[in-house]
């Protein structure tokens, strides 16, 4: 099979950067695309913090999607700007390029984000939540409006969260797509590690759960990630700036900080399809994300 799909010449896999604003619904497309809940989701801005990768392998096709952080133009800080940094290094290393928006709202944040593609890359506008506008003869001029000002490859109207139109979407991007053979094996979807989805999923549940009560500098640290046979033990430290803040995450007789445990053991055992065993503790680090030192230490690239 390996050897057939090495020989194929009309194999074609490639690296496609998923980018736009914050809150346009990048990491549910990912997620909706191949298949899987590989990249974080949820209300808060910025959700997404690293670099993810998620792979879909189909119809002699290895898509290699790359899930982005919003690029965040309101506040300048050593985080932002690492995360900012983290876009467009993807942009310059991609293939394809997905830019997406919301349908029906265009505004300066994302024209930050056009501004920022390079006119070397085949990139396809995607616009999301198209379910959302009530009157579809909207959409059309909307789109017409937004390819005017950057030479778009190709449009596409999708829904995310319905997987509308996602069929389209693979289509327009493979036609971009490099001619070669598969970088990653057919079965795997994503490149990150086992302890890393973990730190992701307890960091998503501490957002929906805390939501614009908690700042935006906390974070989820893995202390200890072990594996005896089918089992996965699993230590986690949530790490917030101030005494208060851990107040917040615990809640009234720890009933908060159960119910993100809960959850976070619930999605990890469907992710890595076995038993897990979650310890979390709500930990006071102060000034973690002032320098990129720090960032660095917690694994920000």
């Amino acid at each position: 099979m390996i050897n057939e799909i090495l020989e194929n010449p009309e194999y074609r896999c490639g690296y496609i950067a998923i980018v736009g604003r914050p809150n346009v619904g990048k990491s549910t497309l990912m997620n909706a695309l191949i298949g899987a809940k590989v990249s974080i989701t949820s209300r808060k801005a910025q959700t997404t913090r690293h670099r993810i990768t998620g792979i879909q392998t189909k119809d002699q096709t290895q898509y290699v999607y790359v899930d982005t952080p919003g690029f965040q133009t309101r506040h300048s800080n050593p985080l932002n700007r690492t995360l900012n940094r983290t876009v467009t290094n993807t942009l310059m290393a991609s293939d394809v390029i997905l830019f997406i928006i919301e349908a029906g709202t265009f505004g300066q944040a994302d024209q930050q984000v056009i501004d920022l593609l390079p006119k070397n890359v085949p990139c396809i506008l995607v616009i999301n939540k198209s379910d959302r506008v009530k009157d579809k003869a909207i959409l059309m001029p909307f789109a017409q409006k937004v390819m005017s000002l950057f030479p778009f490859a190709a449009v596409v109207p999708v829904s995310a969260t319905l997987k509308f139109q996602l069929d389209n979407l693979e289509r327009e991007t493979r036609k971009y797509l490099p001619l070669n053979p598969p970088i990653f094996g057919e079965d795997d979807i994503t490149d990150r590690s086992e302890k890393f989805l973990a730190t992701e999923i307890v960091r998503e549940k501490l957002f929906r759960f805390v939501g614009d009560e908690l700042p935006y500098t906390s974070t989820v640290l893995i202390e200890k990630f072990e594996q005896e046979g089918n089992l996965r033990r699993v230590f986690v430290a949530i790490l917030v700036d101030r005494d208060g803040h851990k107040s917040m995450v615990i809640g009234n007789k720890g009933a908060r900080l159960k119910d993100i445990s809960t959850q976070s053991r619930q999605d990890m055992e469907k992710l890595f399809g076995g038993p897990v065993y979650l310890e979390i503790w709500v930990k006071v680090k102060s000034g973690w994300a002032d320098n990129e030192a720090g960032l660095r230490a917690y694994g920000y690239e």
